[in-house]
């Protein structure tokens, strides 16, 4: 069953996710750029959660939990640990080192329960990408790095001392040379199709492009043989038939001028008005079956304010750039995992595009965003169509997990009166609107998020 775990990703990795099970891994780690960048939630009145303050500090500071943390990936030896060693040398105590040691556990046990066959992206800032590149090859080995991509992620904007920041960087690395490329087109932008194909075939109204039958350089073989008294080695050129077409007419096999009858026969053969003019290929756009993606994307715009899949999420990427992963690396009903998974957006497309799903995320309000995001788009439900299970870290999500908890007489066996927060009667109550910093609690619930720092508690006795 699909699963959000509410934990952890490191303890939710080692306890729960079975090795090599895992056909796809996308994550977009926190990543400190000295603002409201990736990792921090706001509540109501503008606090932070607190699993999530927790989080961004032991992400970015040099202390006894980060020394332990790289500690722990020395001594784990062999190629995480010589990078480690490496990284400390140069880059000191410092809280870069403390980010590379809170990343170097968790893609090892990426790598852990990856298949073979899988495909892992790793989605960060240029600040810091040059360094995860060393460590993503430290852990995943050099030879299985397929591709930096560029993705630019925003609109351009003037920088008074450099070039405008623009992009954030995808690190794609596979598994093993085993590892699925399904090759996921992109379609062709509707001015590229205008632009080009503008030739409409009579009786068939259907719109082409001659293209050239020819490709540069003199052959001695049949391709460089005159056909229908064109001779293309005179200009220096000899017969290049795409071999699609021929496919799509089934004339593969022959010789280079039986193809070329076949494709005058099948009506692919555009003659020039011209007594002399060389003859061309009718490409029909209706044939086209997109461009393959390659490793500058530019084509896929930021989440606006306008966006109706705007969540209000600092960092949300789009829809789309999911859906062009996950479509490269996976076939449906593959297992994508998102250890950093916030909104949800990988969960979401996962969902849409048939694959399984295992999202992880550290606050119960991330959770409980995905929870109604997931009802709203495909109306299903935790508990029914996939399961949540983790532990709160933080008051406000213990408040949560009473509030989706059994009744209390499960709880509470014992006799004896218990201390338990006040919470609403109805669970699930969290309510997502247009902005995340402004979400809230239905008025029905009788509790409001900006309560969640200052807990009302209550002694209760069991079945009451």
């Amino acid at each position: 069953m699909n699963t959000l775990y509410y934990g952890d990703n490191l303890d939710v990795l080692r306890r729960h996710i079975d090795s090599e099970s895992v056909d796809l891994i996308y994550l977009d780690p926190p990543f400190n750029s000295n603002a409201t960048y990736n990792v921090l939630f706001s509540e109501q009145d503008g606090s932070r959660a607190a699993a999530q303050i927790k989080a961004f500090g032991d992400t970015w500071q040099w202390d006894q939990s980060a020394s332990q943390a790289y500690q722990e990936v020395v001594e784990a030896g062999e190629g995480p640990a010589r990078a480690m060693l490496a990284f400390r040398q140069f880059l000191g105590d410092s809280n870069m080192l403390a980010y590379l040691s809170m990343m170097a556990p968790r893609l090892m046990e990426l790598r852990r329960v990856l298949k073979d066959t899988g495909s892992i992206y790793l989605h960060c800032a240029p600040t810091a990408s040059h360094y995860l590149k060393m460590l993503m090859d430290a852990v995943f080995g050099p030879e299985n790095f397929r591709n930096e991509i560029v993705w630019k992620r925003t609109f351009s904007h003037g920088s008074a001392k450099r070039f405008g920041p623009v992009h954030d960087i995808i690190l794609f690395f596979a598994r093993s040379e085993d590892a699925k490329w399904t090759g996921a087109k992109i379609e062709h932008d509707p001015d590229y199709l205008q632009e080009h194909f503008r030739q409409i075939e009579e009786g068939t109204g259907r719109v082409f492009q001659p293209i050239s039958l020819t490709g540069a350089g003199k052959t001695r073989g049949e391709s460089g043989r005159p056909w229908r008294d064109v001779d293309p080695g005179k200009v220096g050129r000899h017969w290049a038939i795409p071999t699609a077409v021929l496919t799509i007419i089934g004339a593969v096999e022959g010789t280079t001028q039986q193809k070329l009858d076949a494709l005058d026969g099948a009506g692919r053969i555009y003659w020039p008005k011209k007594i002399k003019g060389t003859p061309r290929l009718k490409w029909y756009a209706d044939e086209l079956v997109g461009a393959p993606p390659q490793d500058v994307w530019t084509g896929i715009s930021p989440v606006s304010a306008q966006a109706a899949e705007r969540l209000g999420y600092p960092t949300q990427k789009p829809e789309a750039l999911l859906q062009r992963i996950i479509q490269a690396s996976s076939n449906e009903g593959d297992l994508v995992l998102d250890p950093f998974c916030g909104c949800g957006t990988t969960i979401a497309v996962a969902e849409r595009l048939k694959r399984r799903w295992i999202g992880i995320d550290i606050t119960h309000l991330a959770v409980g965003l995905i929870k109604h995001r997931l009802h709203d788009a495909f109306e299903i439900r935790a508990g029914e169509h996939y399961q949540v299970i983790g532990e709160p870290t933080d008051l406000s999500g213990a408040q949560q997990l009473a509030a989706d908890a059994p009744p209390l007489p499960s709880i509470v066996p014992s006799r004896r009166p218990a201390f338990l927060p006040t919470m609403p009667s109805k669970a699930n109550c969290f309510r997502p609107n247009r902005s995340f910093r402004a979400a809230h609690a239905d008025d029905s619930c009788g509790l409001s998020i900006r309560s969640v720092g200052k807990a009302r508690f209550q002694t209760v006795q069991p079945g009451k």
